[in-house]
């Protein structure tokens, strides 16, 4: 198989069918700093009623994309792989060219399962699920609680003061259960923390080359150097493991992967460095954020958090809840492979469509009061934050475990924790990237 990082393309200039919604302007979208105030949810509440599937110019590449955000048009688009393509174009508003960031990091995130079509997709897929069921699951369960009460007793002295949600426990649990499936040797482990910190800048800095805009000040030469240097790190530790496992296979997730094959043979050095790092990026992150965002919620929605603390059984629906209304992962790009239509709105083949899953899980067609956390919410299982179809993401019961676990011990010892109203959010139209959350545990 062909790597996808030498075919895919960026996607046609258009609209090539007039766009039949055009009242409202959604530039905003592209616009990496407004999602550092969050997800832009009066934006989205304004596509979803006058214009549905909007056509969106994106003023780098000059080719645009539809964006989609009514819950049924997403699921539309998520459930028809053959229309609509992830390889074609990647699954990222822009198709990244090497030049316009780290050349290894884009590379690597186009050459990657989550990019890959039918047949190639499933056959990588399957040999991830032996550490997805729920007999593997269960043991692991075991181990995420462990480390929860030991991140929560560690925190425990400073139960009375403002902590960083994120320092402390949000980037600490992922890290532990992702090693954990991947079988990571612990004195390794601390190395993932930094790489995920640069990993959440990397989308700002190759917006700011792309644009023009990048100032070479002296303090974000000493950055970028250590930017290079980690991302050179991580890469080399992940082939070097992954090459380990082939020699030396065992019971973990690094072992499944290093021996995946596509069309018969073994996954290219090319191949290998998209796997690690989507596992390290997709493992990580989308779980962290949610985790912070729940304790936000909990705090904006004090009578959920008091019903959720003394009905500890209302968790699993709960954790759903919130993932639903944090929607970590804020969109993701098919390209049509064919003319088509959403929703009446006629689609070129070959242009982008975004679907954004922050929109359709706040979407009151299927949500009754979409935007008020509700811990027992009938159907809060039908969102769509980790996607739908054949794409769906595979870790999605990991996630739900860990933040399951989680608060029901935070609650447990700590009714009344509370986030103190000091946040930072990274400059990511893509992830909902929260890097800093003041916490205090005795409210």
């Amino acid at each position: 198989m062909q790597l996808i990082s030498q075919t895919a393309v960026e996607g046609r200039p258009g609209p090539n069918f007039a766009a039949r919604n055009t009242q409202i302007d959604a530039t905003a979208l592209t616009d990496l700093h407004v999602y550092a105030k969050g997800q832009p949810y009066a934006l989205y509440r304004e596509l979803r009623e006058h214009a549905p599937v909007a056509w969106v110019d994106e003023p780098i590449s000059g080719a645009g994309f539809w964006a989609v955000t009514r819950y049924a048009d997403v699921m539309k688009v998520n459930g028809d792989p053959q229309t609509f393509s992830s390889q074609r174009g990647g699954i990222l508003m822009g198709t990244p060219k090497p030049e316009q960031g780290h050349p290894l990091l884009t590379r690597a995130s186009l050459d990657a399962m989550i990019n890959m079509d039918a047949p190639w997709h499933l056959e990588l897929r399957r040999e991830h699920m032996a550490f997805f069921t729920p007999k593997y699951l269960g043991k692991l369960k075991d181990r995420i609680a462990q480390e929860i009460t030991s991140l929560l007793d560690a925190m425990a002295p400073h139960a009375s003061e403002e902590v960083d949600m994120v320092e402390h426990f949000s980037s600490r649990l992922p890290l532990y259960t992702l090693c954990e499936l991947l079988g990571v040797p612990e004195p390794d482990r601390p190395k993932f923390l930094e790489w995920m910190h640069y990993l959440e800048r990397a989308q700002d800095l190759a917006m700011q080359q792309r644009v023009g805009t990048l100032q070479l000040s002296p303090d974000l030469l000493t950055f970028i150097g250590a930017f290079n240097a980690n991302v050179e790190e991580m890469f080399a530790y992940g082939r070097d493991i992954l090459k380990k496992r082939r020699a030396e296979p065992r019971e973990d997730l690094l072992t499944a992967i290093a021996h995946a094959k596509l069309d018969g043979e073994l996954l290219a050095d090319e191949y290998l460095d998209g796997s690690w790092l989507l596992i390290v990026f997709a493992g990580n992150d989308t779980t962290r954020n949610t985790l912070s965002g729940a304790m936000r919620l909990l705090t904006e929605f004090p009578d959920q958090r008091a019903r959720l603390a003394s009905q500890p059984d209302l968790m699993a629906n709960a954790a759903n809840e919130f993932i639903r209304m944090v929607s970590p992962v804020i969109y993701m790009r098919r390209t049509a492979t064919r003319d088509t239509q959403i929703a009446g709105q006629e689609i070129a083949e070959g242009e982008k469509v975004l679907m954004y899953y922050g929109a359709a899980n706040r979407d009151p067609a299927m949500f009754d009061n979409p935007d008020a956390l509700n811990v027992e919410r009938a159907n809060s299982d039908k969102h769509i934050a980790f996607g739908y179809g054949p794409h769906v993401c595979v870790g999605k019961r990991v996630a739900q475990i860990q933040l399951e676990e989680a608060y029901r011990q935070i609650l447990g010892r700590y009714p009344k924790a509370t986030w103190t109203g000091n946040i930072d959010i990274a400059p990511n139209n893509f992830v909902h990237a929260i890097s800093r959350l003041g916490l205090r545990l005795a409210g």
